[in-house]
């Protein structure tokens, strides 16, 4: 990895950072905005919501629109506009005002991730991108893990204005190195939009979308419930188990890269699923033998889990190249993750409500993991047939 490659990378993940902690943090806040505002939870709890739907929905629209030959300019402004709305945000005066501005953040944060994924692999040689992509990935996980907590510490301390002012900071500093070190990048294929669209007839990024999406359920949707999963098992404090998954998620960011550039995509996307599905179906009897015996799932399901995109964004980067979409391939990735979330977190509300029992939610994410797996396997079968002319 040449230097300004290393750079501009780091850089790019440094913004992931802080868009990692913008996308869990507010959920965190909602105590002391209800508070500050004199607003219900149920209607703080849209801020969240704000956020989410216009990454997962908003952002692949803003990256369809964006033009091919101002791909560098768009990387800045979006990242301009997320560190703006973010300082907003901390000075809104009301309650509508604030949901505006997290949508237009959410929208910022994940059309800037699309295009900083696509800006840095195009910048890389072709045998790192797996280990350019791991970066920036881990970057958005630490923000996760790390920065989550620190900004929730800092906003007990000092208010809630004061985390979104560290993610508006973090984001400028980002910025403003991205302005002096991001070079030029070649255009991408002019394009309609019909012709943008009709990137989800192509099979290759329609079948990876969907492990995504499956992985997303099962990974993230459980997630949801992992505070009322470990209850059944033990009294002791959920927080190890949640810093478990979490370092482990950070490590799988990271570390997945240099395999990606050693394997195929067909080899780390299967092992990926396979661990996930095992790992949460096994959770609740590790749990059942020993409540500390369950790190080890946890830790496993948070590594591959995250681990899981690095791979995925690779591929299909890599299946869009021809075509100069693969930004736009990323985006729809990032929608298939915040849409999977909130479809494994309301089918585990409804099993609750049914009377059902929490254990198996993890069997269930397990199933659905394993679901994700065989479409890999089938994609992979299928193709190898059709070019044997079988």
């Amino acid at each position: 990895m040449s230097d300004i490659s290393r750079i501009v990378t780091c850089l790019i993940a440094a913004g992931a950072f802080a868009l990692g902690m913008a996308s869990y943090v507010t959920a965190g806040l909602i105590p002391l905005i209800e508070q500050d505002f004199g607003v219900t939870t149920a209607l703080a709890a849209q801020l969240v919501t704000a956020f989410t739907l216009a990454y997962a929905l908003g952002s692949p629209v803003m990256v369809a629109m964006l033009p091919g030959h101002r791909q560098r300019t768009a990387l800045l402004g979006m990242l301009a506009l997320f560190v703006v709305a973010n300082a907003l945000s901390a000075i809104a005066p009301d309650m509508m005002l604030l949901m505006a501005l997290r949508a237009v953040a959410g929208l910022a944060a994940g059309t800037y991730l699309a295009l900083g994924i696509a800006a840095a692999s195009r910048i890389a040689l072709d045998h790192q991108r797996g280990r350019t992509i791991a970066i920036i990935m881990g970057g958005m996980a630490s923000g996760t893990v790390l920065g989550v907590p620190a900004g929730l510490w800092l906003a007990n301390q000092l208010g809630w204005q004061a985390s979104l002012w560290l993610i508006s900071i973090i984001g400028a500093v980002a910025l403003l190195g991205l302005m002096r070190w991001l070079p030029a990048l070649t255009p991408v294929a002019q394009s309609s939009l019909r012709q943008k669209i009709g990137i989800l007839k192509d099979a290759r990024v329609v079948r990876l979308l969907s492990i995504s999406l499956l992985a997303a359920v099962a990974s993230l949707g459980l997630y949801t419930f992992m505070a009322p999963l470990i209850r059944v098992y033990t009294e002791q404090s959920v927080t190890p188990f949640l810093w478990v998954w979490g370092v482990g998620g950070v490590l799988g960011s990271f570390l997945v890269g240099s395999l990606v550039d050693r394997f195929s995509n067909f080899q780390i996307t299967t092992g990926i699923m396979a661990l996930l599905g095992l790992s949460l179906i096994g959770l609740p009897l590790a749990l059942s033998l020993n409540p500390w015996a369950g790190l080890i799932p946890i830790v496993i399901w948070g590594a591959v889990g995250w681990a899981l995109q690095v791979p995925q964004n690779s591929a299909l980067m890599t299946a869009r190249d021809t075509s100069g979409d693969g930004h736009l391939a990323v985006a729809l990735n990032e929608s298939a993750l915040y849409l999977g979330s909130a479809m494994g977190a309301a089918a585990g509300g409804v099993w609750l409500s049914l009377g059902w029992p929490v254990w198996g939610l993890a069997v269930g994410a397990g199933l659905i993991g394993l679901c994700g797996l065989s479409i890999c396997l089938f994609g992979t079968s299928r193709r190898s047939a059709l070019s044997t002319g079988i």
